[in-house]
């Protein structure tokens, strides 16, 4: 009879420069090292992009330690796109559900233990909302899809989460003429896409 043992997984060699795909398959591997280092790297872009989904600071902490929770767990799971070393997108999925639990949490817990009041209509979908929803699922996501990771974080965090140059700056760690480069080539690439 033959003993079988788990074969353990390698631990690629990483450091503060590593590619988030090397930090993750790191985690996968138990590096609890390589999950700070994520950690320290997207940690404040998401939580500012959270924070304009959400003003209490307390459900942002906590949908933020449960990103990370989640990324711990499942790192063995993320398959990057060919020549994307960025995991920001699907950190961002993560953390967008994360925060939507967290939400979903609070929002079922009663107050009072009488009948809760019937919920009234008070109109229709933000415009904020809508227009996120058409530039996910609409040609300009697609387009915003295809451009380089470097030009698609400057526009998102620019454009989209409403950050200001400097603000973007420090959260992509580049220099504030660098973010203003990258968005005013990311909107000129995003402008021949969408009038081809």
């Amino acid at each position: 009879m033959k003993l079988l043992r788990r074969a353990r997984r390698r631990v690629p060699v990483y450091g503060p420069d590593s590619t988030d795909t090397v930090l993750l398959s790191s985690v996968a591997a138990g590096e609890t090292d390589a999950l700070e280092i994520l950690h320290r790297r997207h940690a404040p872009w998401l939580r500012a992009r959270l924070r304009y989904r959400c003003s209490d600071h307390d459900q942002l902490d906590a949908a933020l330690q449960e990103t990370f929770l989640a990324v711990w767990r499942s790192a063995g799971s993320y398959t990057p796109r060919p020549g994307d070393d960025d995991a920001g997108a699907w950190l961002w999925t993560i953390a967008i559900r994360q925060l939507i639990s967290q939400l979903r949490k609070r929002s079922n817990r009663w107050i009072a233990e009488s009948e809760p009041e019937p919920y009234e209509t008070i109109g229709d979908a933000s415009a904020e909302d809508t227009v996120l929803l058409n530039i996910e699922h609409g040609p300009l996501g697609a387009a915003l899809h295809d451009l380089s990771p470097e030009l698609r974080s400057a526009i998102q965090a620019t454009v989209l989460d409403g950050l200001t140059v400097r603000e973007a700056a420090e959260i992509l760690q580049i220099p504030e003429g660098t973010v203003k480069t990258r968005v005013m080539r990311a909107k000129a690439r995003l402008r021949e896409a969408l009038t081809t």
